[in-house]
């Protein structure tokens, strides 16, 4: 009968019995549990060598020793672990007995040999770790793929992970969604969600989807903005990021995009560190440049454009936006900027932007209502009007918004005599 147990390695002595191959792969995941390792072989294989040179270098000789030559008995004083893989039975054996004697847990790598304690295949997400062995015999293979078909699960956020212990300290993930579709975020943000106890969710990106999938027990608080339209001003959700973190909560601040382009993650992060709060910030695909994607519209493209300017439609125009409308070699992707067109465009005009710039308006990209209006400087807020565009959209500027840009040209010719 086997028990798994959780065992911490932290300051505690740890003997590996061999240099060769098999104690090189058991011994980084020694040293990351912070154990003293003391390594007894005559000679290291390479990768056990650099293992060690590379470890030396990074943490200093305290934590692994190496002792170049035979074991003998002395060698487990102080041990709690030990681990043999000299590739000779015997000798494995004899350190097995060894520690059977003093009481110290021993793993036997040696074919078809056993110690007092095995090897787990192991998956970890955030604070979880699962090990995988087997009852009767050693089959690695099988646990090495259980293994891998439940860290596919963890990292998916398929598995309940959300802690059902209360207390302890609380923190903040800022967590960038990407553009809509939840296989578009990172594999972290769904591990994050999966985690969540509160999930303060904004009303782009992959929201109504990511907290259909959330435990029924777990908070969820709509602060999403609408077009004059604010119902939770900006200080009140730093508040809440900052009061249920406080209660020990782990708090998710679930964005469309990514937290830092535009998102205001920023001034979250400043929050929550001026509170001591705990805080971090997981990437998410920008809408700059995934929704241009989404339209068949690359931001860059040899040949055509070199640079790419980000901007918000609901400031003013600035002088670098004109120079980047100018540059021919320029994209310029602005983000809420619908209701700012007309006047983008009218100072445009006046500072001598060509009225042929191609301009693209791409409409709810990446998802079913995915709308792509194309025209030019001169034509496009009338072209706008006409067709009845709405946010949430990215308008594109510059020569990347032509029609056919990705298009060879004997396609483009069929196309048009459709």
């Amino acid at each position: 009968m086997t028990t798994m147990l959780g065992l911490s390695l932290t300051g505690r002595r740890v003997v590996l019995v061999g240099g060769g191959a098999v104690s090189a792969r058991r011994l980084g995941r020694f040293l990351a549990d912070g154990a003293l390792v003391r390594i007894v072989a005559p000679a290291l294989a390479p990768q056990m060598h650099a293992l060690v040179a590379s470890h030396r270098e990074q943490a200093g000789a305290d934590e692994v020793e190496w002792v170049p030559r035979r074991f003998i008995a002395e060698d487990l004083d102080e041990a709690w672990l030990a681990h043999c893989a000299t590739g000779d039975v015997t000798v494995d054996r004899e350190v097995a007995a060894l520690c059977e004697q003093r009481r110290i847990f021993c793993i036997n790598a040696s074919d078809g040999a056993h110690g007092s304690a095995r090897m787990t295949a192991q998956a970890t997400s955030g604070d979880v770790v699962v090990g995988v062995s087997s009852e009767v015999g050693v089959d690695p293979r099988r646990a090495a793929g259980v293994r891998n078909a439940i860290e596919g699960m963890l990292e998916s956020g398929r598995l309940p992970l959300r802690r059902r212990r209360t207390g302890g300290t609380g923190r903040v993930d800022l967590v960038g969604g990407g553009p809509g579709p939840i296989d578009l975020m990172t594999v972290r943000a769904r591990r994050l969600l999966a985690e969540a106890d509160v999930v303060i969710a904004d009303r782009l990106g992959p929201t109504d989807a990511v907290i259909a999938e959330l435990d029924p027990e777990v908070l969820v608080i709509d602060v999403g903005k609408r077009p004059h339209h604010h119902p939770v001003p900006q200080d009140e959700i730093n508040a809440l990021l900052v009061e249920h973190a406080a209660a020990g909560k782990r708090v998710v601040r679930l964005k469309g995009g990514d937290p830092f382009v535009y998102g205001r993650g920023g001034e979250e992060v400043i929050a929550c560190q001026q509170a001591g709060i705990p805080v971090e910030v997981t990437p998410g695909v920008s809408s700059a440049l995934s929704v241009p994607q989404a339209a068949g519209i690359p931001v860059t493209h040899r040949g055509t454009a070199s640079a790419l300017h980000v901007v918000n439609g609901q400031g003013d125009v600035s002088a670098t936006t004109l120079h980047s409308l100018a540059d021919p070699e320029v994209t310029t992707a602005m983000l809420m900027g619908v209701a700012a067109l007309p006047e983008v465009v009218r100072t445009a005009l006046d500072h001598g932007i060509s009225d042929e710039l191609p301009v693209a308006i791409i409409e709810n990209g990446h998802t079913p209502r995915q709308r792509t209006t194309r025209s030019t400087l001169g034509d496009v807020v009338a072209r706008a009007a006409a067709v009845g565009v709405q946010n949430p959209a990215v308008i594109v500027f510059g020569d990347v918004a032509r029609a056919g840009l990705l298009m060879p040209e004997s396609v483009r010719t069929r196309e048009s005599h459709r």
